[in-house]
């Protein structure tokens, strides 16, 4: 099922609270103050918003967007709703540009909000890769600074570095990285990859100590033309660096080192979803909005 750009849940600012209420709260109102399931009453006073609850247990008031990304906002949940299906349904991203011309709301606005819905994207669990045997492939990628190398830096090294994982048959992580070397290198597959994995990378110097720590190392030579080694290869997270590629290029085309990190955590979060529906996309992130409150002044520290 796709969604319908007209659907009541996007027009609407009470259908979009309880499309949201729906998502987050399938089995009845959880307070987001005590955790208590159900013990709850609806305000329904002429001062009181729609949607607004009072907690039986712990005596505080509360509505669905509490301890969210959408906590406090005065936009219309409904522009929320639709900026998280616009932003999850386009597969090289949206820029904030765009997304202030679309739901005409401010620039500044449309930009809080593309850095809320990133937050939101964030995986909720990052337990350890490739457990029980699984097959981890790892790879570096380079981004910014892509006019004339600034005068005596060697290779890339004058570009933000982004060291990615993917578990074949299961997630991309990514991780903006300082440098690429063996020490931040063996930082991240220590603290993302399961020592029972079979660790798949190209010939950079930086995986050979880190790979004997693991069930095993395929190395593939891309220096003699080898890309492919019988099941050792890095195929496939060197191939979603296309996507992330294009869309940092033709959507974003400056990104700061400071913001990277959560750009780099969009196209994660759209490629892990790649197989599902724009709907079912969206869905996945409004029931991952809980704990995940973003304050501007973090952002613009």
């Amino acid at each position: 099922m796709t969604a319908d750009l007209f659907s009541p849940h996007f027009q609407d600012a009470d259908k979009a609270r309880e499309y949201l209420e729906d998502l987050r709260w399938p089995n009845g109102p959880v307070c987001p103050h005590c955790g208590v399931e159900g013990q709850h009453y609806a305000l329904n006073g002429a001062s009181h918003r729609p949607g607004l609850m009072k907690c039986k247990d712990c005596r505080k008031q509360f509505s669905v967007t509490v301890g969210t990304v959408f906590e406090r906002s005065k936009i219309p949940l409904n522009k929320w709703l639709m900026a998280v299906h616009l932003m999850c349904a386009s597969k090289k991203a949206m820029s904030s540009h765009q997304l202030h011309r679309m739901l005409g709301v401010t620039y500044k606005s449309a930009w809080f909000m593309t850095h809320r819905i990133r937050e939101a994207m964030k995986p909720g669990s990052t337990g350890l890769m490739g457990t029980g045997g699984g097959t981890v492939e790892a790879d570096e990628t380079y981004w910014g600074n892509q006019g004339k190398q600034p005068k005596g830096a060697r290779g890339y090294q004058h570009k933000m570095k982004i060291v990615s994982l993917v578990e074949r048959g299961g997630q991309k992580r990514s991780i903006v990285v300082n440098a690429v070397n063996a020490k931040t290198l063996t930082a991240v597959l220590d603290s993302n990859v399961c020592k029972s994995a079979h660790l798949m990378t190209d010939e950079h110097a930086g995986y050979t100590k880190a790979g004997l720590e693991f069930a095993s190392h395929g190395v593939t030579r891309h220096s003699t033309g080898q890309y492919v080694d019988g099941n050792n290869h890095s195929n496939t997270v060197e191939s979603s660096f296309s996507l992330l590629k294009r869309g940092l290029i033709g959507t974003f085309h400056h990104v700061g080192e400071q913001h990277l990190q959560r750009y780099v955590t969009e196209f994660d979060f759209r490629w892990n979803y790649r197989k599902t529906t724009d709907k079912e996309r969206a869905d996945v992130l409004l029931s991952n909005v809980t704990g995940k409150r973003l304050q501007y002044r973090r952002l613009d520290a």
